[in-house]
């Protein structure tokens, strides 16, 4: 199975997240400034990521190229999802950007797959969260990093 892991990242967390769900699902890590639509279309298993920014923005190089993934044929394909974010001080914006992410693909076409419970996170509000569940792997580097490992081994359990 073919698994392409497509971020954007600008302190370096959730590129260091990518990578690792990378490794443990033997795929590769590619950066939303380097990919291109075959990167989107050519995988059998898609897997975007995103950090929130600011009061539920998307990252700015997913905003930058978010037409590369517009552009990509994403009818049927089976897309996962993951999102960093800060629940302490952006608890009613926590992942927004997950879900910014998951309207696009869903309008696409794509096959979203990996939703996760919301039980063990602290925030008020997101819009990655539909009908009381994630649309996808939400993680809080900044006050539960000690739970990443656990979550990813048993969101990764969800995708193949």
């Amino acid at each position: 199975m073919s698994i392409t892991v497509i971020y954007g990242s600008d302190s370096g967390a959730t590129k260091q997240v990518a990578s690792r769900i990378a490794k443990k699902i033997q795929g590769i890590a590619l950066d939303i400034k380097a990919a291109n639509v075959s990167d989107f279309e050519n995988s059998d298993l898609l897997i975007l990521g995103a950090p929130t920014y600011g009061n539920g923005d998307l990252q700015s190089d997913w905003d930058a190229n978010l037409e590369t993934l517009k552009s990509a044929n994403l009818t049927g394909k089976k897309v996962a999802l993951f999102g960093t974010g800060d629940q302490v001080n952006y608890p009613e914006s926590f992942v927004d950007a997950m879900g910014i992410l998951y309207d696009h693909v869903v309008a696409q076409g794509a096959v979203v797959v990996g939703f996760t419970d919301t039980d063990g996170y602290d925030h008020s509000a997101s819009t990655a969260e539909r009908d009381g569940r994630f649309v996808g792997l939400a993680l809080d580097q900044d006050n539960q990093s000690s739970r990443t490992d656990k979550r990813i081994t048993a969101w990764i359990g969800q995708l193949t």
